[in-house]
């Protein structure tokens, strides 16, 4: 048996009224045009606010309520509202009504009409007497203030959210469609139209990105999901053209107590951001070039200056330092010049010089991230350090050995890092018959305000110790 739910609700005794996505009426029962006395032929069509003029307070809360049906796609409820109706004889009648918001959704979920049940409140004391209807007048309007009450406060969040200078959206339902967008979420995406409309339909581009399988993974597991600089097309505003754009952001599972409700999505657009990354990485590229080219130049000079075989060693050495200083830079540049790790430093100094048992030199220490110009003293005093060891050290008999170790300390608002190196199982240390330019470049130390570096000669091995403010 086929049946006709239109016929059934025009012969409803209960009001009933629909509206489309504009408010304006498409049709109404029997007994909703008792209760608003009203003609079919004479609402139809109109604005439901035309056909029932009202300002201030009770049109704000209607309004309220059906907007709210349209950006999430629920019922939603009214227990109390005064919604005075015109009378024939041109003036108004007093009537107090309770409502109730049904969406009408399509295929896609979306929201295409709101079905309005009235319950008109006035009306309730021809059946229950005056005493009852006064009660259930007043438990209605109290539950009505909660809740507007709380609809105020969600009103204020909103604002909120709105003016927040990162991008954030609310989506619900197995489409994902959207509930809320902010100006910054609507300003990314180029002004498209979103309430109520499922992602796949509202950014159609997103889903050929993987997008939309990233938003069923989180609505599934309940797990968030992180983009990290992600690299989004999106379309220009009035145009078919697609934009790159880099997004950090967060698909956030939005949970109930009765289960999941949403997916709460928030970010930034750092797209000048990276631009400006990848330009500076341009021009460290291009610097670290030409000092390599510089370098280069150097060594050649080098080269030329230290013909006589006299000096094979004093060439070695320079070219050594050279070599050296130029792992320093490839280092920093791999970081874009900002901070090195002082482990990294301390390894890639010993690389070239390193014996063949690496078990000889022991490294530890806290992490600790070195400026740059302290980064490349400390890679030239490693290799000092080093090359002395292997020459005339511990590292020149077959058991010495090295210990290399650092630790920090805070002193109110500064940090003090303190370096070791001692040797053992080699000679004893003398020192040098005279000063030369590794002595100097050791005791310099790092070169930095408030630092100071020494050398002990033991018996048992060198000991070098420098200290540093941060």
């Amino acid at each position: 048996m086929t049946i006709d739910f239109q016929l059934v609700l025009a012969k409803s005794p209960n009001p009933y009224v629909l509206l489309d996505r504009n408010f304006c009426i498409e049709w109404a029962n029997d007994a909703y045009l008792a209760a608003t006395m009203r003609e079919l032929e004479d609402i139809v069509g109109r604005n439901m606010f035309d056909a029932f003029p009202s300002e201030g307070e009770p049109r704000r809360q209607l309004t309220k309520s059906l907007e709210r049906v349209l950006e999430t796609g629920e019922a939603d409820e009214i227990a109390h509202i005064r919604y005075d109706i015109p009378s024939s004889n041109g003036g108004f009648d007093v009537h107090t009504w309770s409502a109730t918001h049904t969406p009408i959704l399509d295929e896609e979920e979306r929201v295409t009409h709101i079905l309005q049940h009235t319950v008109r409140i006035t009306d309730l004391d021809e059946v229950e007497g005056p005493r009852n209807v006064a009660g259930v007048a007043r438990r209605a309007e109290a539950v009505e203030q909660r809740y507007q009450g709380a609809a105020r406060q969600l009103d204020r969040f909103k604002a909120m959210l709105e003016q927040a200078p990162g991008f954030v959206a609310v989506l619900a339902g197995r489409n994902h469609k959207f509930v809320m967008a902010n100006a910054a979420y609507r300003q990314l995406i180029g002004e498209r139209k979103l309430d109520g409309r499922p992602v796949a339909e509202a950014l159609p581009e997103v889903e050929a990105q993987g997008f939309i399988d990233i938003l069923d993974r989180v609505r599934e597991t309940g797990q968030p999901y992180f983009g990290q600089k992600e690299r989004v097309l999106l379309q220009e505003k009035n145009s078919d053209r697609l934009e790159p754009r880099f997004l950090e952001f967060i698909f956030q599972p939005i949970h109930g107590e009765d289960g999941f409700r949403g997916i709460l999505v928030q970010g930034h657009d750092v797209t000048e951001e990276v631009a400006a990354e990848e330009q500076q990485t341009i021009l460290i590229n291009e610097l670290n070039h030409r000092v390599k080219n510089t370098l280069a130049v150097v060594q050649g000079i080098a080269q030329q200056t230290f013909r006589d075989m006299s000096q094979v060693q004093e060439r070695k050495a320079f070219t050594d330092r050279l070599n050296a200083l130029a792992t320093a830079h490839n280092h920093l540049t791999a970081r874009n010049w900002e901070t090195a790790d002082m482990e990294s430093v301390v390894r890639q100094g010993l690389e070239a010089i390193a014996p063949d048992d690496p078990s000889r030199i022991t490294i530890e220490g806290p992490s600790v991230l070195l400026p740059p110009q302290m980064a490349v003293s400390l890679a030239m005093v490693i290799h000092e350090l080093g090359t002395n060891a292997i020459k005339y050290g511990a590292l020149s008999a077959p058991d010495g050995s090295v210990d290399i170790s650092w630790s920090t300390d805070s002193q109110g608002n500064d940090t003090r890092l303190t370096f070791e190196w001692t040797e053992w199982g080699g000679p004893a240390a003398t020192p040098p018959n005279r000063s030369g330019f590794g002595t100097r470049l050791i005791g310099r130390g790092l070169g930095t305000p408030g630092g100071n570096a020494s050398l002990d000669f033991r018996p048992e091995g060198l000991h070098y110790q420098l200290d540093t403010i941060l």
